[in-house]
């Protein structure tokens, strides 16, 4: 590693946490992966990390890109017990600057920079060059988060956009509604349908509807099942899915005007990139009615990136310093 100010950054999952060093080419290097169980806090982790890189002297700034809302000192990760304070964190390592920012806000910054290498199409469009720019991503949950520019960089508007109420637009929908609202409450957000569980649950929705016989199937089987062609239950789940994701990626195309592009991320969409391709996803993504000329021409992507989160962390952190690192 050449001399001069280095940057630490981290994209933590519940799992897993990946870190690297990145310096102001935007070269990122040294990428390692932990296992979050092992170590008893984020603060164990990272000076890990710090003594096998080897960073004593140098002038170290950290980015961590963390899946918990960021905007106190004190944070309690969703699903991990680790809770620390920011500002303690940044004595502890003995960084000059420390940014939290959530995974997604993480994964919209690295949109700009991602090549054609990095990314699918799905359907026709054009991106149109610092316009806005949405991006959900179906995983464990549903995340959401948009890019505005303005005053020569890239802003994130975050927030909880996977959780707003779900809105059936065809039969099928309305009885996945129903199923769901029967079984468990009465509201139903997006990500109960557009997750792993959701997908879980569209699969049973399809089953109770049709009187079929149940299987206990996880979201991966269902996908592996659908793909092969073994299970028609599943290939209509899965069909359903791709269908309620374009619905949902169109809804954040006309809120935002995401004329730079709408993008699916997450850890699900990108293992079924051709059977989506060839779904109703593009379809019902410009299915808005009289205003589906509004967004017929935004293009739709699947990030195919694999580290999308350090990507993202490193811009944003150029983005704050803004100096020779």
């Amino acid at each position: 590693m050449s001399d001069g100010r280095l940057n630490l950054i981290a994209d933590i999952g519940g799992t897993n946490i990946r870190l690297a060093l990145t310096q102001s080419t935007g070269e990122i290097s040294a990428i390692e992966t932990y296992r979050c169980a092992e170590y008893e806090s984020l603060s164990d982790v990272l000076l890990a990390y710090l003594e096998k890189q080897q960073v004593e002297g140098k002038s170290l700034n950290a980015c961590l890109a963390i899946a918990c809302p960021v905007e106190n000192d004190e944070i309690s990760m969703t699903n991990l017990p680790w809770k620390f304070s920011q500002s303690k964190l940044k004595r502890d390592l003995n960084l000059d600057g420390l940014f939290l920012i959530n995974d997604y806000t993480a994964i919209a910054h690295a949109i700009p920079l991602l090549t054609d290498e990095q990314k699918v199409q799905i359907g026709e469009g054009a991106a149109i060059d610092n316009k806005p720019i949405s991006v959900c991503g179906p995983g464990t949950g549903l995340g959401v988060a948009n890019l505005v520019y303005a005053k020569d960089s890239w802003h994130c508007i975050s927030g909880e956009g996977g959780h707003i109420d779900f809105a059936p637009v065809d039969q099928d929908e309305i009885q996945i509604l129903s199923y769901l609202m029967n079984k468990k409450e009465h509201r139903i957000s997006y990500e109960q349908l557009l997750s792993g569980k959701g997908l879980e649950q569209i699969y049973q929705a399809l089953v109770a509807k049709d009187e079929l016989g149940y299987q206990d199937l996880s979201a991966e089987a269902i996908s592996a099942k659908a793909l092969d062609d073994s299970c028609p239950v599943c290939q209509q789940a899965l069909s359903q899915f791709c269908k309620t994701l374009g619905s949902f990626a169109g809804d954040l195309a006309m809120i935002m005007g995401s004329f730079g592009g709408v993008y699916i991320a997450g850890g699900i969409v990108p293992r079924f990139i051709d059977f989506l391709s060839g779904s109703d996803f593009r379809a019902r993504f410009q299915a808005k009615g009289r205003l589906s000329s509004f967004i017929e021409d935004i293009p739709t992507y699947v990030i195919t990136e694999p580290q999308p989160g350090l990507l993202g962390a490193s811009a944003y952190l150029h983005q704050q310093v803004k100096e020779e690192l």
